[in-house]
């Protein structure tokens, strides 16, 4: 395990990340099977950088290499984590472990004393990580509708969803 704080390959600290960061953020979530196709990384990416209740922060190697993300947001109630993601060579290093310590700190800074996350059903892996992190699987359901065009099938996948334009 390394420990990030002393490890003369990596930076100290994470970063927030900006726009240039998306092709390399991207990149890193579709090593660590976390890109889905209808789910543009760019958008997300965006998204998050202009709210003020999100943060996306991301930890580089020393040649600038991003090695690591975690996206951290709330909605006035509960703390969400998304994009937990470690470069593969790098898991089991403890830098997951430190990402979502910082994710949480960020969310309780904001005020937030609950947060979940979402792991598919079949990734058991990663499930059983969050679990040695002291969270627990809940007995529920999400469901979701789309209430207006993907950003995957928009003309411009940057442009703000239509009730957005003026």
């Amino acid at each position: 395990m390394i420990n990030t704080l002393s490890d003369p390959t990596i930076k100290p600290a994470p970063r927030t990340a900006t726009e240039a960061d998306i092709p390399a953020i991207s990149n890193l979530w579709q090593e660590t099977g976390l890109y889905r196709p209808y789910n543009p990384p760019e958008w997300d990416v965006r998204f998050a950088l202009k709210s003020k209740e999100a943060t996306l922060l991301v930890w580089e190697d020393n040649s600038d290499n991003i090695i690591g993300s975690v996206m951290a947001g709330h909605d006035g109630h509960r703390g969400w984590i998304y994009y937990l993601a470690v470069a593969p060579n790098l898991q089991k290093s403890g830098l997951g472990r430190k990402l979502m310590e910082i994710g949480e700190n960020w969310l309780r800074d904001q005020g937030v004393w609950r947060m979940q996350l979402m792991v598919r059903s079949e990734n058991s892996k990663t499930q059983d990580f969050y679990r040695h992190l002291g969270y627990r699987a809940l007995d529920v359901t999400v469901m979701q509708k789309d209430i207006d065009i993907p950003p995957a099938e928009r003309e411009d996948m940057t442009a703000p969803p239509k009730h957005a334009q003026t």
